[in-house]
């Protein structure tokens, strides 16, 4: 029996058998690839691409988020790219957007349909790194065998979920390979760097959402292990905008948005690290005009008065 049907025969065999889909990592997406998606896993991989202007006018829906990916992709490939890896990013659909290879390489991934143009969600291809990373709304690594169809089995796909500033999924930034001695311990390292870009490219989508607002952490970091945390406050210091990290830190809803103070925020995470970033923008301002409260205020947006009662609440002499 082939591998490639042996392949199937078992991501069939979990499908159907509870006992082994408790065994199996990826179950839960081999399921849904199977029953609701209605994929063969012996099937052909799906090669089909967009034309040209299909592309064309995909990326121009996701023109912001080519535009601040692009430096972020392009630091990431000079590392994995010598590596033998393709670094890739999709939109939200699933659909690949961008990539990063070397140009001895694309032939390879291309003919796997790694490649601008072609449709890597979980409804297309299975399980996956892109397709399962959206599906999940978290960080993946599919080894070879754990991806869904036969076809994609000599791939190790990494994926990283890129979060819009309304804390919707974007896209995913995957970087993936094709080589037979891939190690645990690089694939680990490749995956945390990916994370580390896709965060880098939600703070910075987060900013140009907010800008002219004022930006401050909302935990102990902003690449911290939760996500990105970040909010965005206006001039009379309302939350105007919250990352999806710093809403589910702080247990903010959607309904909150535009309407709470930042005041009634602070000591609410578990380490007080909005009151924290708040009392340290105020230090800063002052220091940098000389210890002048008005013009520190004018550097923050707000006004004198706030300043002062801000101060007080945080404890900074002023």
């Amino acid at each position: 029996m082939s591998s490639k049907r042996h392949h199937a025969d078992l991501v069939r065999e979990v499908v159907s058998s509870p006992k082994a889909a408790g065994q199996a990592g990826f179950a839960a997406s081999w399921r849904r690839s199977m029953i609701h998606h209605k994929i063969d896993p012996a099937a052909m991989p799906h090669d089909e691409r967009l034309t040209e202007a299909e592309i064309r006018a995909r990326r121009e829906a996701s023109g912001l988020l080519l535009q601040i990916a692009a430096p972020v992709l392009d630091r990431l490939a000079r590392a994995a790219c010598d590596a033998g890896c393709t670094v890739l990013l999709s939109d939200a659909g699933g659909l690949i957007l961008d990539e990063r290879v070397r140009a001895g390489d694309a032939g390879d991934f291309h003919a796997s349909n790694l490649a601008p143009g072609s449709d890597w969600s979980e409804g297309a291809q299975g399980t996956n790194g892109i397709g399962t990373c959206l599906a999940e709304g978290r960080p993946v690594t599919v080894w070879r065998g754990q991806h869904f169809r036969s076809g994609n089995t000599g791939l190790t796909c990494m994926g990283a979920p890129v979060f819009g500033a309304q804390g919707d999924l974007a896209g995913v930034i995957d970087v993936s390979s094709a080589r037979d001695d891939m190690t645990e311990g690089y694939a680990s390292l490749v995956a945390l760097t990916a994370q580390d870009a896709a965060q880098r490219i939600e703070g910075d989508l987060f900013r140009t959402a907010f800008q002219g607002a004022r930006i401050l952490s909302a935990g102990p970091g902003e690449n911290a292990p939760q996500g990105v945390m970040l909010l965005a406050l206006d001039r009379d210091d309302l939350v105007i905008g919250a990352t999806r990290a710093a809403r589910k830190y702080l247990g903010l809803s959607p309904e909150q948005i535009g309407q709470i103070p930042a005041n009634d925020l602070i000591g609410q995470g578990p380490r007080g690290g909005l009151a924290e970033a708040q009392r340290a923008a105020m230090a800063r301002a002052l220091a940098r005009n000389g210890g002048n409260v008005s013009a520190a205020a004018r550097d923050l947006g707000i006004g004198r008065a706030t300043f002062y009662r801000k101060a007080k609440s945080l404890n900074l002499g002023v």
